[in-house]
C-alpha cells in the first residue's frame, strides 16, 4: 500500500519541483494569464533531444556505440513497459544515476550549448517553432515541457528565444551532481502536474493556455488546458485528437511520417541518453 501511495504521489512531486525550478525571460506587452506549453522530442524537434546531445558527444569521442547502445536496449523497455511496472521505472533510474553522480552542472550546460548549435539546431520543425513564435507575438509565455534534464531543456529553450523550460531535476550539491533526482522524472502525469504548479506560480489561467505534443504519454498535459494540439502524432494522440475535435499539424511526409521517432526517440530517450552522456562526461573529466 505504501509503495503504491507513493507511486502515486511522484508525478505530483516531480511536478512541483519542476515549476519551482523554473526560471522565465520577460515578455513584452504581456498577456499574464495565459501561456503555451510544448512538448520537445518529435514535437518542437526531429527525433530525441538526448539522443542528439549523446551524439554531439560521440563526435567528441567521448564515449564508444557499445556504451550507446548497451543503455538504450533498457531505455526501450523502461519505455514500452516503464508506466505499468514501477520495478522498470526504479532500475533504469537507478542505473542513470549511478553515473550522473560527481558530474558539473556547468559542463553539462556548456557542452549541451555547443551541441544544440552544431546538431539540434536545423532539427527543429519550422512549422512548431512558428506556433511557438505565435503565442510570443500574442504576449503569451512559451514554456518547453519535456523529460529531458531541465539543464538541455533550457538550452534549447534559451536558443529558441522562448519564456523556459520545464524539465527532469537532478539534485546538485555545489554545482556538482549528487546521483539522486529531486522528485522524479518529468514524464506522462508529471508534465501535467508540473505545468499546474507553474500556474499557480504565475497566475495563469489554464482555460486560456495552449499545449502541444507528438505522444498519447501526454494526453494528460493536452487535457488540462484549454487548447491543446497534435504535432506530427502518434496514432493513439490523432485518434484522441480527432475524436475531441483538437488542432493536428503534421509537418512530416511520406516515409518520414512513419518512421520518425520509432528507433531513435524508442530506443535512446531520455534516459539511454542521459547515461551514456554521464558515461562521456565521466571518463572525459577524469583523463
Amino acid at each position: 500500500m505504501r509503495r503504491l501511495l507513493r507511486r502515486r504521489q511522484e508525478p505530483r512531486i516531480a511536478g512541483e519541483v519542476a515549476a519551482a525550478a523554473a526560471v522565465s525571460m520577460p515578455v513584452a506587452d504581456p498577456d499574464l494569464t495565459a501561456a503555451a506549453f510544448f512538448d520537445v522530442d518529435n514535437t518542437m524537434m526531429r527525433g530525441a533531444s538526448i539522443y542528439h546531445f549523446a551524439r554531439g558527444l560521440a563526435g567528441r569521442g567521448l564515449f564508444t556505440t557499445k556504451d550507446l547502445l548497451r543503455f538504450a536496449v533498457g531505455q526501450a523497455i523502461f519505455r514500452v513497459r516503464g508506466n505499468e511496472n514501477a520495478d522498470h521505472i526504479t532500475e533504469a533510474k537507478e542505473t542513470a544515476l549511478a553515473f550522473v553522480a560527481g558530474l558539473k552542472v556547468d559542463d553539462v550546460v556548456q557542452l549541451g550549448e555547443e551541441i544544440y548549435d552544431e546538431v539540434m539546431a536545423d532539427r527543429i520543425w519550422a512549422g512548431t517553432r512558428a506556433l511557438a513564435q505565435s503565442h510570443l507575438d500574442a504576449g503569451q509565455r512559451v514554456w518547453l515541457v519535456t523529460a529531458t534534464p531541465v539543464e538541455l531543456a533550457s538550452v534549447i529553450a534559451q536558443r529558441l528565444g522562448l519564456t523556459g523550460a520545464l524539465g527532469t531535476v537532478a539534485e546538485t550539491e555545489h554545482g556538482v551532481y549528487t546521483g539522486r533526482l529531486v522528485g522524479d522524472l518529468l514524464h506522462g502525469p508529471a508534465k501535467a502536474e508540473a505545468v499546474r504548479a507553474l500556474a499557480r506560480k504565475e497566475g495563469l489561467d489554464l482555460t486560456r493556455c495552449s499545449a502541444y505534443s507528438d505522444s498519447a504519454n501526454d494526453l494528460p498535459l493536452l487535457s488540462l488546458v484549454g487548447n491543446a494540439s497534435a504535432v506530427n502524432p502518434d496514432g493513439e494522440l490523432r485518434e484522441h485528437a480527432r475524436h475531441h475535435g483538437w488542432t493536428i499539424h503534421d509537418y512530416r511526409t511520406g516515409r518520414k511520417a512513419t518512421m520518425i521517432g520509432l528507433p531513435i526517440a524508442a530506443a535512446a530517450g531520455a534516459l539511454a541518453g542521459g547515461v551514456a552522456a554521464a558515461i562521456a562526461l565521466r571518463r572525459h573529466y577524469r583523463s
